[in-house]
């Protein structure tokens, strides 16, 4: 296989961004006049006639599903050369499946699950890779996302996840993969619009806007823009509402030196969603659930962001590269939930009648964070031998204050039900009669106020490392990475009324080491060995939770503690056909061990035993991805795996699997153009059964009747698209989203009091203007 592993400037890395992905015709020509009396790698590249030729071509009339190279500039390799699965999915690829926050974008992949927050927590979604934890390893152009808030894609040019431990990129955490968005940058290169306008079922309406306007030949400033609305399909009153912007500029001084800056906004703001609840006796969830959301229900994010990218080329083997950014985001929520009960005897309107009770959930977070990353790309040979060297300095600063509201209740309860304190009232959705009360959502008639911090976390770290690509031969690469990760650890938390304080330091080591061996131009194969650590209490918004990721012990423990290790060994292949796609396959085993397991009460109080667990994941994953004739595009992938808890404080855990984790899954995109106004597709995801529990940790098991406790079925969901370009400049695509309208549930929490439903069929009509 050609491998290229020359470093590009930034500047040639956005050239070649918006060659490959900005949707409209590129003023070619123009390019090439600019380029006559250059001699750099950037004109070079635009000179090319394959990059020519996807000037004149690319717009909204092609789609493009085949990336090749990452968005992270610290891997030197084209993907196909790479000895790790990372999947790749485009600016295309989203806008045509129609899906735009990225916990929708990564639930339909095959090897990712979905989680619920502890008790309710509306921003704690959690992505699951191969079987892990990944919501606290998010990353926006290579640099880490601290905190919970809602996820975006209006500013994204593509999605990219990396598949299995990937520590020595990532610093800390990433036990089974890592999520980086490649945002939109600004390019001197073409004189750009697009207008996005939609219009839809459940109130659907968005309007985004992308417009790239050079200033000089060295300079150029881009605006991305959004503003929508939307609810959940069947689901009325559950909303979403987003307002947000991205400038972007760049400036390039010469041709060796260039800054990039872009200042993000986003304010969110939602009526949130715990679905429906798993009936025990059933065993199965409870469908046709009302709408019971609350009037003084909201899920608010803000978010707030600034990013300068400095890249100096020293010659041609030697590029210094530094990204910094500081954000703050500021998140709040107050959400009701539901769940199956019984009216007490007491009851003065229908004792011991079947009914559903509110509850409520509730917290903020408030993250301000500053991180500043150096690298030094060096091409040199050493013992005859070319190497792609990578060293690297980060630092961070995380901030994070969490914090819970004052609520006051100020309807009268409707019911007498019985709970973990005794009898009380309650508030009931299901009447005496057993027909829905009138006027759920103004049962309760909340008002709050913003109370006290109940977790306030920061941590600092340090880290070095240093990557190698080795051209051991014409056939055959050596690649291999170290890490060093140093931190400073802090929680001041307050649980039941009790202020422990924990301070600790660690350092933290990680490492991979792997080969790829060319059989051909077009097919190779490799091995990788990799590693990860999570530390304890890594999960910024937990506090002393010790059993959803919050720190466990007291404090002289955590200060004893180890930190979660994983090991990674992967073998796979990957083949390029033609150059217009990739088909690859591994086979893999993650195993866990050091895991922190929480034997605290239901409350989960910061009562723990340490490094006492440990779990394996073995599996297979194939995935598909380009063009396979000039009409047909796809990406496929699908994942079989296996989890076992191979050791556990309690014993009768050993041998079940994972919590939140799918066996079988796959996600299939097709597009097919019929003709030159006419393109047609749609996409299929499939998810086979998982079980409700703990992260990292054994499902919950009945021992009883021998079965898990809480199920979340299998489902299947097809989702079809249709593009029709009326003129040069105006095009329309039709999205009709779970087009069968299953109904299917994402995610359940620990217990089965919730579960978190998935969207109902719905139709989007959006037209697309360019200019």
């Amino acid at each position: 296989m050609k491998k290229n592993h020359s470093k590009l400037t930034l500047g040639a890395q956005a050239i070649t961004a918006a060659l490959v992905f900005s949707s409209s015709n590129l003023y070619a020509d123009e390019i090439k006049d600019n380029c006559k009396d250059e001699a750099t790698a950037k004109c070079e590249l635009n000179q090319s006639e394959k990059a020519i030729e996807l000037m004149e071509v690319h717009g909204v009339r092609t789609s493009v599903y085949l990336h090749d190279e990452s968005g992270d500039i610290r891997r030197v390799a084209k993907l196909v050369d790479t000895p790790q699965i990372i999947t790749v999915l485009t600016q295309d690829q989203l806008l045509e499946a129609g899906k735009t926050d990225l916990k929708d974008i990564l639930s339909a992949q095959a090897g990712i699950t979905l989680g619920t927050g502890e008790n309710g927590n509306a921003f704690g979604d959690r992505y699951i890779i191969r079987g892990h934890e990944a919501r606290s390893d998010v990353f926006v152009d290579g640099l880490r996302d601290p905190g919970m808030s809602t996820r975006e894609s209006f500013a994204t040019e593509r999605v990219e996840i990396t598949k299995g431990p990937s520590s020595t990129f990532a610093g800390r955490g990433s036990s089974g993969g890592a999520v980086n968005s490649v945002t939109k940058k600004a390019s001197v290169n073409y004189n750009f619009g697009r207008v996005d306008a939609g219009l839809g079922t459940d109130e659907y309406q968005r309007v985004t806007l992308d417009y790239n306007l050079p200033l000089s030949e060295n300079s150029a400033v881009r605006i991305n823009a959004l503003t929508s609305d939307q609810d959940k399909p069947d689901r009325e009153d559950i909303s979403s509402k987003r307002n947000g912007v991205q400038l972007s500029a760049v400036y390039l001084p010469s041709n060796k030196l260039s800054f990039t800056a872009d200042a993000y906004y986003l304010d969110a703001e939602d009526v949130s969603d715990l679905g429906t609840y798993f009936d025990r006796d059933a065993y199965a969830p409870v469908e046709d659930i009302p709408v019971y959301a609350q009037e003084s229900d909201f899920l608010k994010s803000e978010v707030k962001t600034f990013t300068l990218r400095t890249e100096y080329e020293l010659n041609d083997n030697v590029t210094l590269y530094n990204a910094t950014r500081y954000g703050e985001t500021k998140n709040g929520y107050i959400t009701t939930g539901a769940s199956g009960t019984t009216r007490d005897a007491s009851d003065t309107i229908a004792p011991g009648a079947a009914t559903i009770s509110l509850s409520t959930h509730q917290g903020y977070q408030d993250v301000s964070y500053a991180s500043t990353q150096f690298n030094l790309f060096w091409n040199t040979e050493l013992f005859d031998l070319e190497n792609n060297f990578v060293f690297g300095l980060e630092y961070t600063d995380e901030d994070v204050e969490n914090g819970v509201y004052s609520i006051d209740n100020n309807n009268p309860t409707n019911c007498q039900i019985s709970g973990r304190n005794g009898v009380s009232g309650g508030y009931c959705i299901i009447g005496g009669d057993g027909n829905p009360v009138s006027n759920i959502d103004q049962l309760i008639g909340r008002t709050y106020s913003k109370d006290y911090n109940d977790a306030v976390l920061n941590i600092k770290t340090v880290s070095f490392y240093m990557m190698d690509t080795v051209h051991l031969t014409e056939q055959l690469d050596l690649y291999y990475g170290a890490r060093v990760d140093s931190f400073d650890y802090s929680n001041d938390t307050i649980s039941r009324g009790t202020e422990t304080d924990y301070d600790y330091s660690d350092t933290m080591y990680n490492g991979n080491i792997g080969l790829i061996y060319d059989f051909s131009e077009d097919v190779n194969i490799y091995a990788n060995y990799s590693t990860a650590t999570n530390i304890n209490g890594g999960e910024s918004d937990l506090g002393a939770s010790c059993g959803y990721g919050g720190v466990c012990g007291d404090p002289t423990q955590v200060e004893d503690s180890d930190p979660e290790r994983v090991q990674n060994i992967e073998l796979g292949t990957k083949i390029m056909i033609d150059d217009n796609y990739l088909l690859s396959a591994s086979i893999f085993q993650i195993t866990k061990d050091d895991v922190m397991e929480s034997v605290g009460d239901d409350d989960y109080a910061s009562l723990g035993t340490l490094n006492t667990g440990e779990n394996r994941v073995k599996g297979i994953e194939i995935g598909l991805v380009g063009n396979i004739t000039d009409a047909l595009s796809v990406q496929f992938s699908a994942t079989v795996m296996d989890a076992e808890i191979l050791d556990s404080i309690t014993e009768s855990n050993v041998g079940l699997t994972l919590s939140n984790f799918a066996e079988k899954s796959a996600y299939l995109q097709l597009r097919y153009e019929i003709n030159d106004s006419f393109v047609i597709g749609g996409d299929y995801a499939y998810q086979s059964e998982m079980y409700a529990g703990q992260p990292d940790s054994a499902a919950g098991y009945d021992a009883t009747n021998n079965r898990y406790s809480i199920v979340v079925p299998s489902y299947q969901v097809v989702n079809l698209f249709a593009n029709y370009y009326a003129t040069d400049d105006l095009s329309f695509r039709l999205n009709i989203g779970n087009a069968f309208d299953e109904t299917y549930y994402t995610a359940a929490y620990r217990s089965g009091s919730f579960m978190y439903l998935g969207n109902a069929t719905s139709t989007k009509l959006t037209a697309t203007y360019e200019f």
